[in-house]
């Protein structure tokens, strides 16, 4: 590791920034950019060199940031819908703007590929953009009355101070999915991101104050992750807290949240199931396959976990999937030409995924892919492709959040749902099939919240996201993630003879 203020053999942090017209990745509260004494590194996970640091606050800064939050509450709230989505536009317009800029900083602190970085920017604009306008159309109800002089309605209003506490794997993306809505609903906001991955996201929020949202309407606290969520969640003038993260961590966070009877929304862990029926397009399959399991190094909460193929293909896919994964380049995300797999986000990520794999291969498991060469340096793991694995070991039972594929063989439809369907989680899925009427059956009998046939990515802003089980409560995107940062008021009234 190098030490601060030594250069990364990129570039120095300051004169990145410098050349971006940015001074410092610093926490952003009640409309100014505040520097703690505290620093934190962020490390490029590629070469383990230093991409940038930010300012670490604490308790006092979230505590700070809730009462900016809560003062420009009321203000913000009663802006015209309209004023809102002109500035979320103006916001979206900037971002989109400077997303090669934005992206290929989240692609240095991140690890990840430089088109899946700024792709990552650009479906946040998307976003803002949606969301700018879904805001602007009624939203609310007239019921018809059931008394000559009664009348009955509904409007909506925003539900107040929203917390939005993001990880590192999708970090602009599902911050934007958290902050568009909010913002759009009326609400203001405190966010916290991972400190593994902060950079990029800072860049967005300085899009939104430049776009001239104002002072205290966004706050943004970077630090430790116990200290700042405690802070906001347990603050009774926060009235929403919205979560990405693990199930663990959700957890306790709704723990939190009960005191205070806070509003919890939250997309938690994912062990989807990615199932091949006998009639698939066995290529299309592959190549979603590809997508669905290392798109961002494997390292996604909807990303398939678990391979369930019928018999009948099993052999062509496994070999074909294996095939596929044998030609793959694993290297710098920035680095020309492309590669296909990045770094993981840092060696801790890569020695949870080497324990897994030795475990599955001690117990009998067969890697069907030859090796892949990775470099010497960085937080790298060679993608795998394993079959034959024992019911037993953790690669079956819990989500691997990494480049290993698990396949396994079924042969009854019957069975397959009660494999998929035989774990906690319940977030995504993924079906292969030229069967109408299987598809149909797929999508009333998965449980999860995200159904994806024949197509490997299947998120967009306009339709819901979330999980059921232990894979989370509410859901983002489309209508009903505005919804989420509303609250109902049901109107009953007389009128006069």
């Amino acid at each position: 590791m190098l030490a601060r203020g030594q250069a990364t053999g990129l570039m120095k942090r300051q004169d990145y920034l410098k050349e971006a017209g940015v001074l410092m990745a610093t926490n952003l509260i009640n409309g100014r950019w505040v520097d703690p004494s505290r620093r934190h590194q962020v490390y490029n996970p590629a070469d383990g060199t230093v991409v940038g640091e930010v300012g670490y606050g604490d308790r006092a800064c979230a505590l700070e940031a809730v009462t900016a939050a809560h003062e420009s509450q009321s203000a913000w709230g009663g802006r015209p819908a309209r004023e809102r989505g002109d500035l979320l536009h103006a916001a979206a317009d900037l971002l989109a703007s400077r997303a090669d800029e934005i992206g290929t900083l989240l692609a240095r602190e991140a690890g990840k590929r430089r088109l899946e970085a700024v792709g990552e920017v650009l479906s946040s604009v998307e976003y803002f953009r949606w969301f700018a306008e879904e805001v602007r159309r009624p939203h609310g109800a007239v019921y018809q009355q059931e008394a000559p002089h009664r009348r009955h309605l509904s409007i909506s209003r925003p539900a107040g101070v929203v917390a939005t506490l993001t990880p590192w794997n999708f970090p602009c993306s599902i911050q934007a999915r958290k902050l568009a809505p909010a913002l759009a609903a009326g609400c203001t906001v405190v966010a916290r991101v991972s400190d593994k991955a902060p950079l990029a996201v800072t860049e967005m929020f300085r899009c939104l104050t430049d776009a001239g949202i104002p002072a205290g309407v966004i706050n943004l606290v970077h630090g430790p992750a116990a200290e700042i969520t405690d802070a906001v969640v347990t603050d009774e003038r926060v009235r929403v807290v919205s979560f990405t993260g693990s199930t663990g961590v959700g957890a306790q966070i709704m723990k939190l949240a009960a005191a205070n009877i806070t509003r919890p929304l939250l997309e938690l862990g994912g062990d989807a199931p990615f199932i091949v029926f006998e009639d698939a397009d066995v290529d299309a399959a592959v190549e979603g396959a590809m997508l669905a399991k290392f798109r961002n190094t494997g390292q996604s909460c909807i990303g398939a976990n678990r391979f369930f193929v019928h018999e009948s293909v099993m052999e062509e896919f496994s070999t074909k999937f294996a095939e596929r994964v044998s030609s793959m380049t694993v290297g710098d995300g920035l680095a020309e030409p492309t590669p296909d797999l990045g770094p993981c986000i840092d060696e801790n990520r890569v020695r949870d995924l080497q324990s897994l794999l030795d475990e599955a291969l001690s117990g009998g498991a067969r890697m069907l892919n030859r090796p892949v060469t990775v470099p010497g340096v960085g937080a790298y793991f060679a993608p795998v492709v394993l079959t034959d694995i024992p019911a037993e070991s953790t690669i079956s039972q819990e989500e691997i959040f990494g480049p290993i594929a698990a396949i396994y063989p079924f042969t009854d439809q019957e069975d397959i749902y009660a494999l998929a369907n035989d774990t906690h989680m319940g977030l995504a899925g993924y079906v292969y099939t030229q069967d109408l009427s299987r598809t149909w059956t797929a999508a009333e009998r998965l449980e999860v919240g995200v159904l994806g046939v024949n197509e490997p990515l299947p998120t967009v802003s306009f339709a819901p996201m979330g999980g059921v089980k232990q894979s989370g409560i509410g859901r983002e995107g489309a209508d009903i993630g505005l919804e989420e940062f509303q609250d109902i008021c049901y109107v009953a009234t007389t009128l006069s003879a």
